[in-house]
């Protein structure tokens, strides 16, 4: 079996006492690859030693966390754009909008929103879309840009059905983490009838942990409880959802050498 988390911050001082053990730990539980999305110019490093130390199992996303956006943003994409000069990413991200805590600055979120779509199209890389109490709003602006150089996933995926068809509508896939395994989510019903080719598999860590180890914190390895809730929904066997949600995700970012 092998699984793929394809977002999560294992580069946080969370993971600072025990990183290693964590990955270790991901890999024995048949969690291959493990991808890292950026959050700002404050990551970026402990994001790319990550890399280096787990090279064929960590791999990088390079873009501005809505959270991470403020009156000097600006300055933060061009550091997004030196570090897209001089590394491989496999996607723009994470990006987006996040309206749960302030909406102060929503105008910049969504400039910069836009302006990072603008670069996955030129550099025709996915984008990865934080979109925390912004669904409407995110997905306007990507109707706006849509174009057949656009793709990409609706992180920590948490709507109704019909926001989910409305994913699959503008050719993007539904990350899907441990909200699913909370008994009142009502997410397994959302994506019940969901095609399994749209969907990929999410950790969030160290955030949003699945049941059994909610209230804790969340780590790679446990992507295998996400799988193991959408194998119930879906009637299959956690190998089958393995096996397809980490083709789904390659498909996706890329990240897969062509002689494994």
């Amino acid at each position: 079996m092998v699984l793929t988390d394809t977002h999560t911050h294992l580069y946080l001082e969370e993971f600072n006492e025990d990183r290693e053990e964590v990955v270790n730990n991901a890999i024995e539980k048949g969690v291959q690859y493990m991808l890292l999305p950026n959050i700002d110019s404050s990551t970026t490093e402990a994001m790319m030693k990550m890399v280096r130390t787990y090279a064929g199992h960590c791999f990088p996303f390079m873009g501005l966390h809505p959270g991470s956006v403020r009156e000097d943003y600006e300055d933060e994409l061009k550091m997004v754009e030196q570090w897209l000069d001089k590394e491989k990413f496999y996607a723009i991200g994470e990006i987006g909008i996040d309206l749960y805590w302030d909406k102060t600055w929503q105008k910049q979120q969504e400039k910069a929103f836009a302006y990072q779509i603008g670069l996955a199209k030129e550099l025709k890389l996915p984008i990865v879309i934080h979109m925390r109490d912004s669904f409407d709003e995110v997905y306007r602006i990507v109707k706006q840009e849509a174009s057949p150089d656009l793709r990409g996933v609706f992180h920590c995926f948490t709507g109704s059905a019909g926001q989910a068809d409305k994913v699959i509508d503008v050719g993007f896939k539904i990350g899907l983490g441990g909200v699913l395994t909370f008994k009142n989510s009502k997410l397994d019903q959302s994506i019940k009838q969901v095609n399994l080719k749209h969907i990929i598999l999410e950790t969030d860590s160290p955030y949003l942990t699945p049941h059994p180890y909610r209230g804790k914190r969340n780590q790679s390895a446990y992507v295998f409880y996400v799988a193991q809730k959408l194998a119930e929904v879906k009637g299959l066997s956690v190998d089958e959802i393995a096996d397809i949600t980490t083709r789904n995700a390659n498909e996706l970012f890329n990240f897969i050498p062509t002689d494994k």
